[in-house]
């Protein structure tokens, strides 16, 4: 399948090398002023153009555009006659659904959603996670499924379907488990700055291996561990003082990952007792 990439940033960068790679002809790329340098690295030969030309060589036309600019250059292409009937146009966002392609439709091109469920820095770590990572395809019918769980496995992938409406909750739920807990390693990093604990980030990182380790392992509900979980009404209590005076603007953080804490314990059937309403007794006083 000839394949061109509009927004050939990392994602769609890595993409286009692992699309290559099983076969598929890249015919062009476009993106912003670092894509020709991308392009030179990682896809020699394959011409740099604008996103009209560019989307008039592909049977395949990959947007890997930011989200708040999917619709506009989908609408952009249509209004440029860059799209016509059977192509497929394919979006890499992971919270927008096919509505954000709906320019495309009225040329007989065909929509398409595809997310892969990891996380990308460069070019080169993108290259090296998708192959074995999870990937979330959104089709009009059955037709576009296929395509789309093809290029999935093209890519070393694993693919899932995933109803459009679907999408933004999924979307968030990927949020919690990569975005957040970064931010959550952040968060722990300047506590324990000012606890005084030298090279905070190293000292953080085995117990961040090993607790995502652990959910992977026996899932969330068994991996779970600390003072929620355990009803120590005492230790979250002295936890949240601790925050009060050396950095406030923590506490709301603490008490709501302390209730989410909370509802995953019981749920697990794990907390003892009425330990449960022990700290809640003390988060609401923090509310």
């Amino acid at each position: 399948m000839d394949v061109a990439v509009i927004g050939a940033g990392r994602v769609g960068t890595a993409i286009a090398v692992l699309l290559r790679n099983a076969g598929h002809r890249i015919a062009a790329v476009a993106g912003r002023k670092d894509t020709a340098g991308r392009a030179a690295e990682h896809l020699a030969g394959v011409p740099v153009l604008g996103p009209a030309a560019a989307a008039h060589e592909g049977e395949l036309v990959l947007l890997g555009v930011p989200d708040d600019s999917i619709a506009r250059i989908a609408a952009e292409l249509v209004r440029e006659g860059a799209l016509a009937k059977g192509q497929w146009v394919a979006h890499l966002s992971g919270a927008m659904g096919l509505d954000a392609l709906a320019a495309v439709r009225p040329t007989g091109a065909r929509p398409l959603a595809i997310h892969p469920l990891q996380t990308f820095p460069d070019v080169e770590s993108a290259i090296g996670r998708i192959p074995g990572c999870a990937i979330a395809v959104t089709a009009d019918d059955e037709e576009g499924s296929a395509l789309g769980e093809g290029i999935a496995r093209d890519l070393g992938a694993e693919p899932f379907r995933l109803a459009d409406e679907a999408r933004p909750l999924y979307h968030a739920a990927a949020v919690f488990a990569s975005n957040y807990v970064v931010a959550s390693i952040g968060l722990a990093r300047e506590l324990l700055s000012l606890a005084g604990v030298p090279d905070p980030v190293a000292a953080l990182m085995p117990l961040v291996l090993a607790t995502v380790e652990n959910a992977g392992r026996l899932g969330p509900e068994r991996a779970l561990t600390g003072p929620a979980v355990r009803g120590d009404a005492g230790t979250v209590e002295r936890n949240l003082l601790a925050l009060s005076r050396a950095a406030p603007d923590a506490v709301p953080a603490y008490v709501a990952m302390a209730r989410v804490a909370l509802d995953l314990g019981t749920r697990a059937g794990r907390l003892p007792g009425d330990s449960r309403a022990l700290v809640e007794e003390v988060l609401s006083r923090w509310t």
